[in-house]
């Protein structure tokens, strides 16, 4: 009862910290003319300040510092999360001021990528129905390209107004609520709310017309701890690491979705450009509002339950995740997901 008092007295200290960051960071912002100006390629039509991200890192690693002082946040997740996050962090912070190469980014990303599999003790056994398997050395590989994989991703869905940070929260305090509810422990489960409050506190500002942006300091960042935090449930349960896919569900499609029919047509997928499923929407619906609103539909209708009956031992992860899953990818298909902005349709 005491930790868990004391666990949301820290939530609500990350949240608030976070809420004055992103104050602060926007003035710094408009105060240094760091605008992230419109272009062909933007979602956006007004210059905008950026490095709002800024304020997610530092709340959230003062709240998993309080949670781990007190003895609820075991040393090699604390160690996980805030070594390799402050990694990302940089990287990003300084690729938003300079324009790193794709190089250096992802060095950086995937030293971060096998420091947190080492402090974690690798990738956890995955679970196929009762029979769990070790990947050994090979987890390493499969666990370092997933964290890539997933740190990128939520760049590459930070393109309209509240979506990174609304699934940052949902995907964090989706998978910190079901660890409580299903018996998971106090220090994973509180890692995983301080992170959706640090979150939730840029989201205020970020929310459609957003004042602030992230920026890659902080799209890395969210995509960086969301992986790990996954991985970290994973290892305590199992079926979570299922659990936790099927929460990040909307932003996973969409954007492999998108990837595999670029691919397709060998488009240059390392160019920018706005042809995921919430971009087509946004243009065509004319509101960053309402697709944000639409994912947040998706997520706490949709993805929630399933990610739910996994955890509670309802239904086997793999029929789970295909039921759950195959209809998304009609729908980004359908929305447009990957179609050459040529072929733009009112």
């Amino acid at each position: 009862m005491i930790s868990r008092v004391l666990i949301a007295g820290v939530i609500g200290a990350t949240f608030a910290c976070s809420v004055g960051l992103t104050f602060a960071m926007r003035r710094i912002a408009l105060s240094r003319g760091l605008l992230d100006v419109p272009n062909a390629r933007s979602s956006h039509q007004l210059p905008t300040p950026r490095g709002g991200g800024v304020a997610i890192v530092i709340a959230s690693l003062l709240g998993w510092a309080a949670i781990f002082v007190a003895g609820f946040l075991k040393t090699d997740v604390f160690l996980a999360l805030s070594g390799g996050g402050l990694a990302v962090a940089i990287v990003g912070l300084l690729d938003d001021r300079f324009q790193l190469p794709a190089q250096v980014r992802l060095i950086v990303h995937a030293g971060a990528a096998l420091w947190a599999l080492a402090c974690l003790g690798g990738l956890p056994p995955l679970q196929f129905g009762d029979v769990s398997v070790s990947l050994g050395w090979a987890g390493y590989v499969l666990g370092t390209l997933a964290i890539i994989w997933v740190l990128n991703l939520f760049n590459f869905m930070d393109g309209i107004d509240g979506i990174a940070a609304s699934q940052g929260i949902f995907v964090a305090a989706g998978g910190g609520i079901l660890a409580l509810a299903t018996g998971g422990g106090a220090g994973s489960a509180g890692s995983a709310l301080v992170f959706g409050a640090a979150c939730a506190g840029f989201l205020l500002w970020n929310w459609p017309p957003a004042k602030i942006f992230m920026g890659d300091v902080g799209s890395g960042y969210v995509g960086y701890v969301v992986a790990v935090l996954a991985l970290s449930a994973a290892r305590e349960n199992p079926p979570a690491l299922a659990a936790w896919f099927l929460l990040g569900g909307a932003f996973f499609v969409d954007a492999t979705v998108t990837l595999l029919r670029r691919l397709y047509r060998r488009d240059p997928v390392l160019t920018a450009h706005r042809t995921h499923a919430y971009q087509w929407l946004a243009r065509r619906w004319g509101s960053h509002l309402r697709v944000t609103l639409a994912f947040w539909l998706v997520n706490v209708g949709w993805l929630l339950p399933w990610a739910w009956a996994v955890l509670a031992g309802k239904a086997g992860a793999a029929w789970v995740l295909l039921a759950a899953l195959l209809p998304l990818c009609l729908v980004a298909v359908l929305a447009g997901a990957g179609e050459p902005e040529a072929r733009e349709r009112g």
